[in-house]
């Protein structure tokens, strides 16, 4: 079995439909930035700063379930100390093949992956115009790599 990219793992996980409504989300907030000032733009890339991206997500509830499991083997029966080992193993599982049981649900609950909030991210870029001092890569006036990194890290 060939492990999947780190960027189609996910995706590659997700059901067809649930994908391209992600993808229909995003292309439908950006167009509505399209006539928007650079305030608004700065806003929404403020907001996507702070997105939670799918792998935050399932950490985050992966910690939270086997907190949950210790503190019930701790406190009720033993038997709870199972659950966060079945969790660490669904983690895992996830790390190498890019499922889990919770990724559906997640994913149907809109949750993208970096890449997927990277995309959102560059156009509303373009739409600001953060590339147009980027020069084509001819010639001797084309931008360098410091140009270059510098205006996507913006």
């Amino acid at each position: 079995m060939i492990m999947p990219s780190t960027v189609n793992r996910v995706p590659s996980q997700t059901a067809d439909h649930v994908n391209e409504s992600i993808r229909q989300q995003t292309v439908e907030r950006v167009s509505q930035y399209r006539s928007a000032g650079r305030r608004t733009i700065d806003q929404r890339l403020a907001e996507l700063d702070q997105e939670w991206d799918i792998e935050r997500t399932l950490e985050a509830n992966a910690a939270t379930a086997s907190l949950v499991g210790l503190a019930l083997g701790a406190t009720v029966n033993r038997k709870w100390f199972l659950f966060p080992a079945v969790v660490a193993g669904f983690l895992l599982q996830h790390a190498i093949q890019g499922w889990c049981p919770p990724l559906p649900i997640f994913r149907r609950l809109g949750v993208r992956t970096q890449s997927e909030i990277d995309y959102e991210r560059y156009a509303l870029k373009v739409l600001r115009g953060d590339f147009r001092k980027i020069a084509p890569a001819k010639g001797r006036n084309a931008a360098n790599g410091k140009a270059i990194v510098d205006a996507v890290r913006q």
